[in-house]
């Protein structure tokens, strides 16, 4: 009996038991969507998390101040200190202290109300350097980013978010209107393009101004030398290790301290990224094993279809043997069947994670991402899950005599 005759052989068995078939074939395509859109939420949470980590910057080190201790002992929270200077700042900048650092952009901020006509809005007004746009991998939709010379001058002038273009001017254009910020009125001369929400905060809500302009302008700060945060950016991504232990060594000298003692922190994505991705992967792990039961509850299904159909058909298969069938022409067509009916709840399956992927980000508010490595994998289990269930029936076929076959009622 050739591949092709055991298998319309098959095909025929399966289709004179449509129901049955049918209801055997479901459990096998609930299991493999089932992986398919577990794994699928795991990677697409993951790229989610990465994408909004990105939207820091590039080869970003961030570096903040330690904590503030009063003189009845509460401690404040991190950041809560002004242990970092401009100086710091400038220091970084030095190629010769951190040559793996390609740039700087120390960054003093604050919470304040901003007027623009009748119009107010309360966001983060911060000053910074040029080098800003560069750090954070942020570029402008419209105008431009203010100058070195601007900076030099204190000029009064303004880049904004799109958030905060939006609650100030409306659909009225930003660039070229003022703003009035603590009495000092500002030139919108930028608005920044879109980068959504980062892990933090909403990155398209803030104003930007020359740090000098800030310093002498805006500052609430005693100590107008002082900054909030140090964004640096590595030379590559192969030195971004480099450049963490260079800021840290450069930083301990100059504030004369120890790790243990240290009065400031520098983080960077890499750790951020880390974490982030092994919570996903681990819930990832979970879910799919979760979803792989389902696979075998379908494995399981296909067994006891497969055993019914061997007693049903005890009659047939004494017939097929007393013509002349092996007892390896019963065994592989009974393991055909069961392929078919894996492979068929695969493909169903394959199917129904594919239009989830596409719909359920829309109801969920959460990507769906579906490699086709997992499909595949999916895929071959099911078949795998098939041939597996239906070892013993077709064993137990292939074991009947022909004459107590044929005598069976």
């Amino acid at each position: 009996m050739t591949f092709a005759e055991t298998l319309r052989s098959a095909v025929e068995a399966i289709s004179d038991r449509r129901l049955r078939s049918a209801l055997t074939t479901l459990g096998i395509l609930i299991g493999v969507a089932a992986v398919m859109l577990t794994v699928g939420l795991g990677q697409g949470a993951q790229q989610s998390v990465q994408a909004q980590i990105d939207k820091l910057g590039s080869n970003l080190l961030i570096v903040t101040p330690g904590s503030t201790t009063t003189t009845t002992g509460i401690r404040g929270g991190r950041g809560s200190a002004s242990t970092l200077t401009v100086r710091d700042a400038q220091m970084l900048a030095d190629r010769t202290v951190a040559p793996d650092v390609a740039a700087v952009a120390p960054v003093t901020t604050t919470n304040q109300s901003v007027l623009a006509g009748d119009q107010n809005w309360t966001t983060s007004v911060e000053g910074t350097t040029t080098a800003w746009p560069t750090v954070r991998a942020r570029t402008l939709q419209q105008g431009r980013f203010f100058s070195a010379a601007e900076v030099d001058a204190a000029a009064p002038v303004a880049v904004i978010g799109q958030t905060t273009a939006a609650e100030l001017f409306g659909r009225r254009p930003a660039v070229g209107s003022t703003i009035t910020v603590q009495g000092t009125e500002l030139t919108v001369i930028g608005v920044l393009a879109s980068a959504g929400a980062s892990t933090t905060a909403d990155e398209d809500d803030v104003v930007l101004v020359p740090s000098t302009t800030f310093a002498q302008r805006l500052s609430t700060s005693a100590n107008t030398s002082s900054v909030s945060t140090i964004y640096l950016e590595g030379a590559s991504q192969d030195t971004l290790s480099a450049a963490y232990q260079e800021a840290q060594h450069a930083l301990a000298v100059s504030h004369d301290v120890t790790a243990a003692t240290a009065d400031y922190t520098v983080s960077s994505q890499a750790s951020l990224v880390s974490t982030a991705t092994s919570t996903a992967r681990t819930l990832t792990i979970l879910l799919g094993g979760i979803a792989a039961i389902s696979l075998l509850v379908g494995g399981i299904g296909v067994m006891n279809i497969m055993l019914v159909s061997v007693t049903e058909r005890i009659r047939e298969i004494g017939l097929r043997k007393a013509l002349g069938a092996t007892p390896g022409a019963v065994r592989r067509q009974f393991l055909t069947e069961a392929s078919v009916l894996g492979l068929a709840g695969g493909l169903l399956g394959l199917a129904v994670g594919y239009v989830g992927a596409r719909l359920l980000p829309g109801a969920i508010g959460q990507p769906v991402t579906v490699q086709p490595l997992v499909a595949v994998v999916a895929l071959a289990i099911s078949v795998a899950i098939g041939i597996a269930a239906g070892v013993y029936p077709a064993a137990r076929a292939a074991r009947l005599a022909p004459i107590d076959a044929l005598r069976s009622e």
